[in-house]
C-alpha cells in the first residue's frame, strides 16, 4: 500500500521542475575614500528536469537589499509664516539600499500574494510602525521615504532590465551609489510564472570600508581626541611641506 502511495505521489509531481542557477560579477565592494559607485553585474540561468513549460510566460526579478535601518519620516506645515515639523512616523526596519530589476513590469508577471509573501516590491520591503494612533494617511510617509531615496539612488526600480534570452539566460546590471552604507547585501533572484515564485536564489554581496577607512572611521568615533590631534599633525605637517616646496622653487 505505501509503495502504491508513493508512487502514485511521483506521478502527481510537476514533470518540468524549474530552477534557477545565478553568479554573481563580484561579490565584495570595497568603500575606500575615493568611491564613486559600484556596478555589479547578476547573470544566471534556469535549469529544466524537461521540455520548455508552454502556455505562460517566464518572469525574473533580480532584488538587492542593503542593510535595514530604523528611520523617521516628518511632514512639514506652514505655520505662521514658517516650515515646521509636524506630524512624524517611525519605520521600524527599511533598507538602506534597494534595487529591483525584472523582464517586465512588476504588476505584470508578480501577483499580489506572491509579493506579500516575498516582500518583493520596494513597498512591501519596507517595514513601517506607525507612531502616533491619530497620524493622518500613514502610507504617505512610507511613500516620501521611497521618493527621497529614489533621488539619492539609493532606491531603484528598473521593469525590463532584466535581459531574458530563450527564456533560460539572463542579465542584469545594478548600480551601487557613491553613498551606500557598508554591511552584508543580499541579492535574491525569482522565477516567475503566472504570478507565482517557482524557484528562488539568494545570495550575498559584502560592502566593507577599507583598512584605512575604516581604522580612521573607528578612531574619528572611538578616540576622537586623538583622531583629532592626528588631522592636526597632518595639517602642520602638509604645510609645512608645501611652503618648504614653494621656498625651493623660488630659490
Amino acid at each position: 500500500m505505501r509503495v502504491l502511495l508513493v508512487i502514485l505521489l511521483l506521478v502527481t509531481l510537476p514533470a518540468r521542475a524549474e530552477e534557477v542557477i545565478a553568479g554573481l560579477s563580484q561579490n565584495r565592494v570595497s568603500l575606500t575614500v575615493n568611491f564613486e559607485g559600484s556596478e555589479i553585474l547578476i547573470y544566471g540561468a534556469v535549469r529544466r528536469d524537461g521540455p520548455l513549460p508552454e502556455g505562460s510566460e517566464l518572469g525574473v526579478i533580480v532584488a538587492v537589499e542593503g542593510p535595514p535601518m530604523p528611520a523617521i519620516i516628518w511632514r512639514k506645515a506652514r505655520r505662521a509664516g514658517i516650515w515646521v515639523n509636524t506630524e512624524s512616523q517611525v519605520v521600524r526596519a527599511a533598507p538602506s539600499f534597494y534595487a529591483v530589476a525584472s523582464t517586465a513590469p512588476l504588476h505584470q508577471i508578480l501577483s499580489p500574494d506572491a509579493d506579500l509573501t516575498h516582500r518583493i516590491s520596494t513597498r512591501l520591503a519596507i517595514f513601517e510602525a506607525r507612531s502616533a494612533p491619530d497620524a493622518r494617511d500613514p502610507a504617505a510617509f512610507t511613500e516620501a521615504l521611497i521618493r527621497i531615496r529614489e533621488d539619492e539612488g539609493l532606491y531603484q526600480s528598473r521593469d525590463g532590465a532584466v535581459d531574458l534570452q530563450r527564456d533560460t539566460l539572463f542579465s542584469t546590471r545594478i548600480t551601487l551609489p557613491k553613498n551606500i552604507v557598508e554591511g552584508r547585501y543580499a541579492a535574491r533572484i525569482f522565477l516567475l510564472r503566472d504570478g507565482d515564485v517557482i524557484d528562488e536564489y539568494e545570495t550575498v554581496i559584502d560592502v566593507q570600508k577599507a583598512v584605512l577607512e575604516r581604522w580612521l572611521f573607528n578612531l574619528a568615533y572611538q578616540q576622537p581626541a586623538l583622531y583629532g590631534l592626528l588631522a592636526l599633525a597632518l595639517a602642520v605637517f602638509f604645510g609645512w611641506g608645501a611652503s618648504a616646496v614653494f621656498r625651493l622653487i623660488r630659490s
